[in-house]
């Protein structure tokens, strides 16, 4: 059995080509996205609740439209909100 000895280096080479693919998977993906997300397919994007959707909104972290009775959410302030934290 071989053994390989990974470095301080070597972590960090493979740390930055996983965020630079990552960046590249998300920019394809937002091509491809739409503008404007109903509440469920927020909640399904982020995988939160029904709540935690309510508290974003109540915080101001996440901005939305209200047309009738149907709340819309930007997707590019969804993302803007992700790259924050």
């Amino acid at each position: 059995m071989a053994v390989s000895i990974i470095t301080k280096e070597d972590l960090q080479e493979f740390k930055t080509e996983l965020l630079e693919e990552i960046k590249n998977l998300f920019q394809y993906r937002t091509t491809e996205q739409k503008l404007w997300l109903r509440s469920s397919e927020v909640k399904q994007l982020l995988k939160i609740s029904s709540g935690t959707l309510q508290n974003l909104r109540v915080n101001g972290n996440l901005r939305y439209s209200k047309v009738g009775g149907t709340l819309y959410y930007n997707y590019q302030d969804i993302e803007k909100m992700l790259n924050q934290k």
